[in-house]
């Protein structure tokens, strides 16, 4: 990805911007910004930041806004897509927001209270190739930010934002870019204890977390410079909270699916230094009518398979394909990798390298016959996860 925006792009920038009442920012050195960032950030425990500790009720379209008493918090959206050619298409894209300093001491808008990082990929099923990129700005200059009372979350030109009931994602780099409307079939569903996702026994240790777990999308898709129409479904996480891994917590895998029954499975388990699944692992059933059914750890059962992929980049090794048990729904998938390749190695600014790629499933549950197509996450597999990004 390039690291410095061109007059063509900064011209973009203002026109897409401005629909989130923000000004284009100015071209900055973003490894600099980050690293200096960095370098300011003040001890979680040493701040007002709040953390997730009770339950709390939820208002959308409001709390798909940020929640800037929180130090953590994304804004999550990947998604299965077809061209009228009948080429498959996934697509990633997420908004990541790190809270630094929760009052900084300058009060020059060049200080850093929030900084900004987005990753952007999009699989190619047919060609097996992954492009991705990412972006990592400062607010406060408005380079990057999040309205507080609706859905607009903007990192440069790239942004998310609400009309209606419509998400509407942009996002470009060089060779690939989406535009996409992303309308909910179903509503947004609570994880956990009534949206409190509950991630270790420390007080606090925990997220606020909600799903829009089936959203029909339209739009393009475009991959060296062809462009092509596309329909799907989309799949959006947002999360926000203050601390998450806790010491002897490695990382986490986690899957997204939607079953052709019109029924979707979250699942994720964290994994500890000696290759155990955590106690405070999770998942949610979404039935067909959209009510949730909450899975402790001891309700479900991921086993990965032998297949397995080696990045070339990290050299990390990650399982590619998985069979999931959940004997109380009578449910039982088996889950692969639509192909290997698809490592988030985005070491070039941040260090961070996760995998999160497309995916497939057959099974059954209550003995029916069932398919679904999804994503999953895998992180702590190179030792440059996602917990350096989130604060750990």
């Amino acid at each position: 990805m390039s690291r410095q925006i061109s007059t063509a792009a900064a011209t973009i920038t203002a026109l897409c911007l401005a629909g989130c009442g923000v000004r284009a920012p100015e071209p900055r050195d973003l490894g600099e910004l980050f690293n200096q960032a960095a370098l300011e950030a003040e001890p979680a425990e040493e701040t007002r930041w709040r953390k997730a500790t009770a339950t709390r009720p939820f208002a959308f379209p409001r709390d798909h806004g940020a929640h800037n008493d929180f130090r953590i918090e994304w804004w999550y959206y990947t998604g299965n897509l077809t061209a009228e050619d009948g080429r498959r298409f996934g697509y990633q894209l997420t908004f990541f927001r790190t809270g630094l300093n929760y009052e900084p001491v300058s009060s020059s808008r060049w200080a850093v209270r929030d900084l900004y990082t987005a990753h952007f990929a999009v699989a190619d099923l047919t060609a097996k190739r992954h492009r991705f990129a990412e972006r990592n700005r400062r607010a406060g200059i408005n380079e990057a930010g999040a309205e507080a009372d609706r859905l607009c979350v903007w990192n440069g030109a790239w942004r998310a934002e609400q009309e209606g009931e419509t998400h509407t994602l942009w996002a470009a780099s060089d060779g690939f870019a989406i535009s996409l409307d992303l309308t909910p079939t179903k509503g947004a569903v609570l994880h956990g204890d009534g949206g409190l996702s509950q991630k270790g026994p420390a007080e606090g240790n925990a997220s606020y977390y909600y799903t829009m777990p089936r959203m029909a999308s339209v739009g393009t898709v475009t991959v060296e410079g062809e462009q092509f129409r596309v329909t799907g479904e989309s799949w959006m996480d947002h999360e926000f909270s203050t601390s998450f891994l806790e010491a002897g917590q490695l990382g986490w895998d986690w899957f997204s699916i939607q079953l052709d029954n019109g029924a979707e499975l979250m699942l994720y388990q964290m994994r500890r230094e000696g290759g155990q699944a955590d106690d405070y692992s999770s998942g949610t059933y979404v039935t067909t009518e959209g009510e949730p059914i909450h899975l402790r750890r001891e309700d479900f059962v991921i086993e990965p398979q032998t297949t397995t992929w080696r990045s070339p980049e990290t050299d990390a090794e990650y399982p590619q394909s998985w069979r999931l048990l959940v004997p109380k729904l009578c449910l039982e998938l088996s889950v692969a990798s639509a192909f290997g390749a698809q490592e988030m190695a985005t070491g070039a600014t941040t260090g961070i390298a996760y995998w999160e790629g497309v995916v497939d499933t057959t099974g059954s549950i209550d003995g029916n016959k069932i398919n679904g197509r999804g994503f999953v996450e895998l992180t702590g597999y190179s030792g440059i996860g996602l917990g350096s990004l989130l604060g750990d």
